[in-house]
């Protein structure tokens, strides 16, 4: 099956380094919070004003800004590159993984939506920003894994 829009194989691995490195990041901050963030202050671009065509900039730590980043990419590359065998049933893996990808994002937008307020609701919805992305790549590895594991 020929499918252009995926990268070639050999950005897999770059995605995986990217991906883990940044989901582990991103964790230690947020459990840890730690300090000594002057040194990583600087101004950045935190809002367009739609009515003036005006940027509104603030004082934010720049590794915030590459950890999302780098989970981005990561995720990107590790979802959207070949496999070493590219058929007909690793991309319906692929499309199945996708479709509850999708399913599952809107599930928890909707429980964020009813259950969450104020803070806590923008904090789930920057972590829902990610969630499309990272149930895709866990359901289609799961289920090459499981399909792997029947054939033996």
């Amino acid at each position: 099956m020929q499918t252009n829009y995926l990268l070639p194989h050999k950005y897999k691995i770059l995605g995986w380094i990217l991906l883990i490195t940044g989901v582990l990041s991103g964790t230690i901050l947020q459990i840890f919070d730690f300090g000594g963030r002057d040194l990583f202050d600087f101004n950045l671009i935190s809002d367009f004003n739609f009515d003036f065509f005006y940027y509104f900039l603030t004082t934010d730590t720049i590794y915030r800004k590459i950890i999302t980043v780098s989970i981005i990419i990561g995720g990107l590359l590790v979802g959207f590159t070949k496999e070493k065998i590219e058929d007909e049933f690793i991309y319906k893996l692929r499309s199945d993984s996708l479709l509850w990808a999708i399913i599952l994002n809107y599930i928890v937008l909707l429980i964020t939506v009813v259950f969450f307020y104020e803070g806590s609701f923008f904090t789930v919805m920057i972590y829902n920003m990610f969630t499309p992305l990272l149930f895709f790549i866990i359901r289609f590895n799961f289920l090459k894994l499981k399909s792997r594991s029947d054939e033996e």
